[in-house]
C-alpha cells in the first residue's frame, strides 16, 4: 500500500519534473572531491552515496544552474545529508556533539574558515569550507546572513529532535509538524535559489507573509512526502518522529490508515499551495523576475524531492508503480 500511495501522490504532483544536465557528471565530481578532502570512503561507502544520488537532488531543485555552480550546491548538499547521519544514524551524536556542531558550523559561516570551533573539525569542516567558498566570496551579506539563519533553524532542529529521542518523548502532530519543518533542511534550500539563478531577493520581499506560507507548504510537502518513504526504517529508529507515527498515534488509528491520512494532508497542502502560488502579486519590475524565481525554486524542491526519493537507493521504494 504504501509504494501505492508514493506513486500515486507523485502522479497527483502538478509541479512539472526538471533535472540538470550536469547532474551525473557532478555526482562524480562530488565523490572524488569527497575523497580528496580526507572523507573514509571504502568502495562500499562509495556505492552507497553513489547511488543515493545527492547530486541528482541539488540537479532537481536547480536545473539551470550551470556546472560550477552546480558542483557547489551538490557539495552543500551532500555535507547537510552527512551531518543528517551523523545525527539520526544507529550510532549518532548525543545532543552535545550536535550543539557543538551547530556552533562551529556557523562559526565558519558567519566569520570564515580562519575561525575555527572546538566542536567542529575533520573531514566535514573541510567540506563545508569548500562548499561555502564560492557562495562567501560571491553572494552579498544580507543573502550570507539569511543563509546562516537558516543553517542555525536547521540544526536547532535537529537538536532538539535528538534530545526528544534520548528522553524517550515522541511528539504530537502539531509539534511534529513545526519541528519537521526545521529538521527538513528546506529552508535551507530556499535561499540558495539566488545563488543558483544570480537573482537576489530583497529581505521585505523574501519574508513577505504570502511567500513565507508558501514556502512553509513546499516544505510541509516534501517534509511528509520523505516521511511516507521513510517510514519502515522510521518504524525501528525515530522515536516517534514521523508524521504517520505521529498521526497514528493521536488518533489511535493503525498505521496503514494514517498513512492514508497523511496521503490526504498531503493532497490538501498541495491545493493550498497550488492557489496561493498563482495569487503572489507583482512587486514591481525590479523584483518580480527574482521572485519568480524563488517561487519556481520551492516549487522545484517539492517536485525534486518526490522524484528523488523515488530513484534514490537511499530509500527502499520500488522503481516502478
Amino acid at each position: 500500500m504504501l509504494e501505492e500511495v508514493l506513486w500515486s501522490l507523485r502522479s497527483a504532483c502538478p509541479i512539472a519534473p526538471r533535472l540538470s544536465p550536469y547532474a551525473d557528471p557532478v555526482q562524480e565530481w562530488v565523490l572524488d572531491r569527497l575523497a580528496r578532502l580526507g572523507l573514509p570512503l571504502d568502495g562500499a561507502t562509495r556505492r552507497r552515496l553513489e547511488r543515493a544520488g545527492f547530486a541528482r537532488y541539488a540537479g532537481r531543485l536547480y536545473p539551470d544552474a550551470g556546472e560550477p555552480d552546480l558542483r557547489t550546491l551538490a557539495t552543500l548538499f551532500t555535507w547537510f545529508f552527512l551531518v543528517d547521519d551523523a545525527c539520526d544514524g544507529p550510532d549518532r551524536l548525543a545532543p552535545e556533539q550536535i550543539r557543538a556542531l551547530r556552533a562551529g558550523a556557523l562559526t565558519l559561516l558567519r566569520e570564515g574558515p580562519r575561525w575555527r570551533h572546538p566542536g567542529f573539525g575533520g573531514p566535514l569542516r573541510r567540506l563545508l569550507v569548500e562548499a561555502w567558498r564560492e557562495p562567501r566570496r560571491r553572494m552579498p551579506a544580507r543573502w550570507r546572513s539569511r543563509f546562516a539563519d537558516a543553517v542555525a533553524h536547521h540544526l536547532d532542529g535537529t537538536w532538539r529532535e535528538a534530545v526528544a529521542k534520548e528522553a524517550g518523548r515522541p511528539p504530537s502532530v502539531s509539534e511534529y509538524v513545526e519541528l519537521r519543518r526545521a529538521t527538513s533542511a528546506a529552508y535551507v534550500s530556499y535561499p540558495l535559489v539566488e545563488f543558483a539563478t544570480g537573482r537576489t531577493v530583497p529581505d521585505a520581499v523574501y519574508h513577505h507573509p504570502l511567500l513565507r506560507r508558501i514556502g512553509e507548504l513546499g516544505n510541509d510537502l516534501l517534509s511528509w512526502y520523505n516521511d511516507l518513504a521513510s517510514l519502515d526504517r522510521d518504524v525501528a529508529t525515530s522515536g516517534g518522529h514521523n508524521l504517520v507515527l505521529a498521526v497514528a498515534a493521536e488518533r489511535g488509528v493503525p498505521q496503514e490508515t494514517a498513512v492514508g491520512l497523511v496521503a490526504d494532508r498531503w493532497r490538501d497542502a498541495m491545493a493550498r499551495f497550488v492557489v496561493l502560488r498563482a495569487s503572489v502579486p507583482s512587486f514591481g519590475p525590479t523584483w518580480d523576475a527574482a521572485v519568480t524565481a524563488h517561487l519556481d525554486g520551492v516549487a522545484n524542491a517539492v517536485r525534486g524531492t518526490v522524484d528523488w526519493t523515488l530513484e534514490s537507493a537511499r530509500y527502499p521504494v520500488p522503481d516502478t508503480p
